[in-house]
């Protein structure tokens, strides 16, 4: 008798389209993608002044998911076998046996020209070979090269979450200003502090498949000092938008300033207690809060009626002052 790959369960039988599309659904890690949506979104607005055109808008977000669902799908056909081992991870659509090989991959690669075909179509290439250098990122440098071979992995692989401000900025202007770069370096270096305090919590799982994350190698302590020192990096990063770049205005700066002292209190009370498993969870829980908010305050910033009520607002603050200084200064 033909039995199944070690890293595979006996094939279940799907009894209606609906669990065929359900499981597809599963392949592509639905969870991970809303945040990187945010994130173009937020580039589109504030590269347009607050202004998008709105097909523009829902197209580049479409093509953004698919090809984000396209990556994840990859990434699932090739940690398969480390799928299996894990319990968290076992009932997955691949290691249960539910989607076979072949037709991920197909499935992969059709969400991928889609993608490409439409974003180059609504908006312009640029932005559409954007989209495909992300899959390329996270499937060939995260997947394939760092994710079992480095506990840089996430360091270096981080970059093709940080991708989608790039797409964003390009399909609205059609390049890659200053800006862009900056939002880009933005999630590039909120990765890490990111993902590795979700290390800590499952790094049981990950030393079990024999995958070096860095809490598996370097211990707690020594996560916990990385988490703080590129979240003391993060903040600032973050402020450069405003000054000296212009990009965003104050409305997203006082924002930005609250929600990064937020994240480095919670660092900080990590780096107190790295092998607390509740404050890394907390800390974690919170970064995904923390990138959502940031994005939806450059949004909100950037959106007309907001720069009209700042204008309105220190207009008045000009003529108070007009008048209140001669009354102080006896002029």
């Amino acid at each position: 008798m033909q039995t199944s790959p070690t890293w595979q369960s006996s094939t279940p039988h799907h009894d209606s389209f609906w669990q065929v599309c359900r499981s597809y659904w599963q392949l592509t890690k639905p969870r991970i993608i809303p945040l990187l949506l945010i994130e173009t979104a937020a580039s589109m607005l504030v590269a347009a002044q607050g202004t998008v055109d709105p097909l523009l808008l829902i197209m580049t977000l479409l093509t953004g998911a698919l090809a984000a669902a396209s990556a994840q799908s990859i990434n699932c056909i090739y940690d398969r076998d480390i799928d299996f081992d894990m319990e968290r991870t076992r009932h997955r659509p691949i290691p249960s046996g539910r989607i076979q090989l072949r037709d991920a991959l197909i499935f992969a690669v059709v969400l991928a020209a889609i993608a490409f075909a439409l974003q180059t179509l609504v908006a312009n290439v640029l932005s559409a070979t954007l989209e495909m250098v992300g899959i390329a990122l996270y499937v060939g440098v995260y997947t394939h090269w760092l994710k079992r071979s480095s506990t840089q992995n996430i360091v270096i692989g981080g970059a093709a979450g940080a991708v989608p401000p790039l797409v964003g900025w390009a399909a609205v202007t059609g390049e890659l200003s200053l800006a862009a770069w900056l939002f880009f370096a933005i999630v590039f270096i909120w990765t890490p502090p990111h993902f590795w305090a979700l290390a800590l919590v499952i790094q049981d799982d990950y030393a079990k498949v024999g995958v070096p994350m860095l809490p598996v190698v370097a211990g707690d302590e020594a996560t916990a000092k990385q988490i703080w020192a590129y979240t003391l990096v993060l903040v600032p990063i973050t402020l450069l938008m405003t000054v000296p770049l212009h990009a965003t205005g104050w409305v997203y700066g006082a924002i930005a300033l609250y929600l990064g002292w937020i994240f480095l209190r919670k660092a900080w009370g990590l780096l107190q207690a790295p092998s607390d498993r509740d404050q890394a969870k907390s800390l974690f829980k919170y970064s995904i809060l923390y990138m959502m908010a940031l994005s939806a305050a450059m949004v909100v910033d950037s959106l007309p009626v907001t720069r009209s009520a700042i204008a309105a607002l220190s207009h008045q603050v000009y003529e108070f002052a007009s008048v209140l200084m001669p009354l102080l200064t006896g002029v």
